[in-house]
């Protein structure tokens, strides 16, 4: 699979990346994503993640979503009954 690269100021900074790592452009992608993504695992805490998760995608728990489900619904989950 290639990988087509429109934006000229990410073009830039993936070749850019790619000439101080000594590796190609497709790998300079997976290491600014890993890196990245350790990033925001590091700086945002579990609860955060589910906060800005749930104002981003507009959703709003009543106390009724709150409550567990029932062991029957793990139960059918898994088989086992």
């Amino acid at each position: 699979m290639t990988i087509n690269i429109t934006n000229k100021e990410a073009d830039r900074l993936t070749r850019q990346l790619a000439e101080l790592e000594g590796i190609g452009i497709s790998e300079a992608v997976i290491v600014a994503m890993r890196e990245a993504l350790e990033r925001r695992r590091q700086n945002e805490t579990v609860a955060e993640t589910v906060t800005r998760l749930h104002t981003k995608y507009g959703i709003v728990l009543t106390d009724e979503m709150r409550k567990p489900l029932p062991r029957s619904i793990y139960d059918d989950m898994s088989g086992d009954m």
